[in-house]
């Protein structure tokens, strides 16, 4: 699949921008795993043009992470190509996205993000503004309507098509349902099935296995499709994902971790967690960094299931610094094995 100049291969899989979660050390352990390309976190086009410092820093991008896409969000279209612009100028991602889909009231409430579902000449004028505006593959990711009773995504791709932006990713919900229920691939499937439509399709929503991904790509005829939340404390998906999809290709998973255990295996998972703990307080210092993974720490599906866990999991959880954080995390690995 190719977006613009942009050549992801066959099947790809992708991973979704998210706030405070796809931050340069874990879209990094992300393209190690196994991702064909990753986003980074959604970022406001007014920090931008005002030169937010804590902004202008989800920016940075390193060279071992490319392909990568940088997502911009906004509802005044001047302010989005000034913001593209910036961008550009400064990260030179492969791939600029627009986010049309955040659901989140402190977005959407705002008339940004899947607020402009219900403004849909606004989200044209902003699609054309920053594909005006910069020389690089734009693209956009949004949601299949504001409501139930609203489901426009069929219109609406082509509309988007029309704008000048090179991929669509569709996440199988509408605003109203935020993530709660199921995703409807239906929507997208019909959607790629649409003769118009030319532009690679990118399905998104629920996808947290293999076999759902090969699902995507084999029932629904996506062109790729994005993870998102599966990835929390999660980051080996991408290489599950890869060995069903691509079993003769190897990621380069076994030399991005510093681990003497087999990959896929419990130990070996339990080294891509201190791995990604150890990357964050590289990045932006003890403290700062184990409060960054504790999400991750929290979600992980690595020690669902131990007996008597609670406590433990606490403790890990309020773990200051990275001697005892490596502590606690060590005393489960006899827990995790089968």
């Amino acid at each position: 699949m190719r977006i613009g100049n942009i050549d992801l291969g066959e099947r790809p899989v992708l991973l979704a921008p998210m706030e405070d979660v796809t931050d340069i050390g874990f879209r990094l352990l992300c393209r190690k795993m196994g991702a064909a390309m990753v986003y980074s976190e959604f970022v406001s086009c007014d920090a931008l043009t005002r030169m937010i410092e804590s902004t202008l820093r989800k920016l940075h991008v390193c060279e071992e992470e490319r392909p990568v896409a940088i997502q911009i969000y906004g509802k005044d279209p001047s302010a989005m190509a000034e913001a593209a612009q910036i961008v550009v100028g400064q990260a030179h991602p492969d791939i600029l996205d627009i986010n049309f889909g955040c659901p989140v009231k402190r977005v959407a409430g705002k008339g940004a993000g899947a607020g402009l579902l219900q403004n849909i000449p606004l989200m044209l004028k902003i699609a054309r503004a920053v594909v005006n505006a910069v020389n690089i593959p734009v693209t956009a990711k949004t949601r299949l309507g504001w409501d139930h009773d609203h489901i426009i995504i069929k219109d609406l791709a082509e509309q988007l098509q029309d704008t000048g932006i090179q991929a669509l990713t569709i996440h199988g919900r509408t605003r109203s349902q935020m993530y709660t229920g199921d995703a409807n691939w239906d929507y997208i499937r019909d959607t790629k099935l649409n003769p118009r439509i030319k532009i690679p399709i990118i399905g998104n929503g629920d996808i947290d296995s293999a076999e759902k991904t090969a699902k995507a790509f084999n029932e629904y005829g996506t062109d790729a499709v994005m993870i998102g939340r599966a990835s929390f404390g999660r980051p080996w998906i991408f290489k599950e994902v890869h060995d069903v999809l691509h079993p003769s290709c190897d990621t380069g998973a076994i030399q991005a971790i510093n681990s003497s255990y087999l990959p896929m295996t419990p130990d070996w998972k339990l080294d891509v967690l201190k791995e990604q703990v150890r990357q964050s307080v590289e990045r932006i210092g003890e403290y700062r960094g184990i409060l960054h993974i504790r999400r991750h720490l929290a979600a992980t599906p690595l020690f669902k299931g131990i007996p008597n866990f609670r406590e433990h999991r606490i403790a890990m959880l309020r773990a200051d610094t990275i001697d005892d954080l490596f502590r606690l995390m060590e005393e489960t690995r006899t827990l995790i094995r089968p």
